[in-house]
Order: C-alpha cells, then structure tokens, then sequence
C-alpha cells in the first residue's frame, strides 16, 4: 500500500485537534519548499497550481455551456 493511501485511510481517524496539527504542518512544508503560495493563512493555502486548477476548471465549464448553446442555436 501506498504513503498517501495510508495517510488517506488514517485521515477519518484523527481527532480534530490532530488535524489542526496536520494542516499545520502541510502548510510549514509548502513555505519551506518555497511553493509560493498566492494566499497562506489561517484558513489555508492556495497556491498558482490552484489558480491554474480553477481557471482551467471555469473555461472547460464556459467550453460545454458555449458547445451546448451552439447545438441549441442548430436546431
């Protein structure tokens, strides 16, 4: 088995005050390797490979709306 699939299977198990130190610590690693988050506080990180996520996620969604509508137009 895998790092993360344990990690992902020990998730529901830890308390909350467990998770608090988890994210802590996630978030310590991102700024130590320099991940350049965009926003880093209290309620997370996001990084560019977030905003990248979410641009590409928005113009796929745009993509379909504009496709449909195009085959509405069609008919």
């Amino acid at each position: 088995m895998s790092t993360i699939a344990e990690i992902e299977a020990a998730l529901p198990n830890l308390s909350d005050e467990e998770l608090v130190r988890l994210d802590r610590i996630l978030h310590r690693l991102y700024r130590d390797r320099h991940n350049q988050p965009l926003y880093d506080d209290q309620y997370g990180l996001y990084t560019e490979a977030d905003l990248i996520a979410s641009a590409e996620e928005a113009f796929l969604a745009y993509d379909c709306e504009e496709e449909e509508h195009a085959k509405r137009q069609a008919r």
